[in-house]
């Protein structure tokens, strides 16, 4: 399979997929193919980017240099706040139990007593959230979104 991108006589822009190369030159010789907005026969191959996929065995991103500092992954801290957000997942995560979306239902029975008390961290709705909070329970909204754990 082969992706192009199109563009009609009339200036519309889109992308189709074809079996091969030699399939796209036949479907458009026999009319065939037509632009996807406006219905027009007369389409051309636009200009392309090619899908380049980086080896298996590529050496890891190189640290950034203030040339680069621009091209620096999404993982990777940008500032101090986003450094601080990283430290206190960290944190979280080493000094607490992830219970899920049982969240709700062991904070109650850690607050009533009937668990022994220890730090947690989950998931909870909006609401059973509120309720906690009108109920006394000590909770409070982590600044990011647990990294769901499965056995």
């Amino acid at each position: 399979m082969i992706q192009y991108a199109l563009k009609c006589s009339h200036g519309h822009c889109f992308d189709s997929w074809f079996q091969s190369a030699a399939a796209y030159d036949k479907l458009r010789a026999a009319g065939m193919v037509s632009c996807a907005i406006c219905g027009d026969v007369q389409v051309e191959k636009a200009i392309m980017t090619p899908r380049v996929r980086p080896a298996r065995n590529a050496a890891e991103t190189p640290k950034p240099t203030p040339e680069t500092q621009d091209a620096v992954p999404l993982s990777v801290p940008r500032n101090a706040a986003e450094q601080a957000l990283a430290e206190l997942r960290k944190r979280v995560e080493d000094t607490s139990d992830y219970v899920g979306r049982e969240f709700v239902s062991e904070a109650r029975k850690m607050h009533l007593g009937d668990a022994p008390a220890r730090a947690i961290y989950g998931e909870a709705k909006l609401d059973e959230a509120r309720a906690l909070v009108e109920d006394g329970v000590p909770v409070a909204p982590l600044p990011f979104m647990p990294n769901r754990k499965s056995n």
